[in-house]
């Protein structure tokens, strides 16, 4: 694969990106493509990222993978991370790639890990230019996946509690309440000894460690499952962790439960919820056998 780094207008903003070429692709041809979306408070350099990349370039797709505004080296305030902030900024990033001489315009899909996923669901729900959706170890309703997240009464009161407080905060001085990772999205230990045994980057440098209340609240109100029907009869995969201890599994099964056909879910054991990072060859050949049945990179 050749990466030429690129950069994709948004909203009077610049985002960095690199689109892929596969290797055996000849001149003048168009491939179908694919925006690979990165996790919260990350970037497109993490592994998350990088190896769906890969991958997708072996089965021969072009891709484009990006920093969305806030993150990595894009433009924006650095760790303002809202959710439809990054569903403009995924369809200003698709509109970029439709215009790659290697590329289909009308065979655009978009893969995402996790919030990236979220936000894949949504934009595709939205917007029907979006020809195909893989969504992996995402959510689709904000309050009950950091229900999920916080789930004893006294991490809950915390929780809330810091959301009303940064609305207050807001309110009082005219500027955001900043909160570590953590208050918003918790990752157990264990979750980051495996990684580490691994050797396996979890997040790239650069990565988001303190961000404004009003990305929790974002969160907290954004409802992929309400949109998640509206992307048939496109394909959408869903994939997941069967015990995911960081995205309650529940919000995959219930997307699916609302999506439309073709829809496939499939969840994964002994793997837990950077399926990506670990390079597991369960999860690329379920992806690659979906993309064979209905997302094909030759038309």
């Amino acid at each position: 694969m050749e990466e030429t780094i690129v950069s994709i207008p948004s909203a009077g903003l610049r985002l960095h990106g690199a689109v892929g070429t596969p290797a055996d692709l000849p001149p003048g041809e168009r491939r179908a493509a694919f925006l690979v979306l990165h996790g919260f408070g990350s970037n497109s350099d993490s592994e998350g990222v990088r190896q769906p990349t890969r991958v997708l370039s072996d089965f021969g797709y072009v891709t484009l993978r990006f920093d969305m505004r806030g993150c990595g080296k894009s433009g924006g305030e650095f760790g303002r991370v809202i959710c439809l902030e990054q569903v403009e900024d995924l369809g200003n990033a698709l509109d970029f790639l439709s215009h790659h001489p290697a590329v289909d315009p009308d065979r655009i899909g978009v893969i995402g890990s996790s919030f990236g996923g979220a936000v894949a669901v949504y934009a595709a729900g939205t917007n029907p230019r979006i020809a195909a959706v893989v969504s992996n170890g995402g959510w689709g309703h904000g309050e009950r996946k950091f229900r999920g997240q916080h789930p004893t009464p006294d991490a809950w009161a915390k929780f809330t509690a810091m959301l009303e407080e940064g609305r207050a905060h807001r309110a009082r001085t005219g500027t955001s309440l900043m909160v570590p990772r953590d208050a918003i999205v918790p990752i157990p230990a264990h979750v980051r000894e495996r990684l580490d045994k691994q050797k396996v980057e979890m997040l790239a440098a650069n990565a988001v460690d303190i961000f404004p209340a009003e990305t929790a609240q974002s969160m907290f109100d954004f409802r992929a499952e309400e949109v998640v029907g509206k992307i048939a009869p496109r394909p959408l995969l869903l994939i997941h962790a069967a015990n995911d201890s960081v995205t309650p599994t529940e919000q995959s099964i219930e997307m699916f439960k609302r999506a439309g056909q073709p829809a496939e879910l499939n969840l994964f054991s002994g793997v837990d919820h950077f399926l990506f990072n670990e390079n597991s060859a369960r999860v690329w050949n379920v992806l690659r056998g979906w993309l064979e049945t209905y997302f094909r990179a030759r038309a």
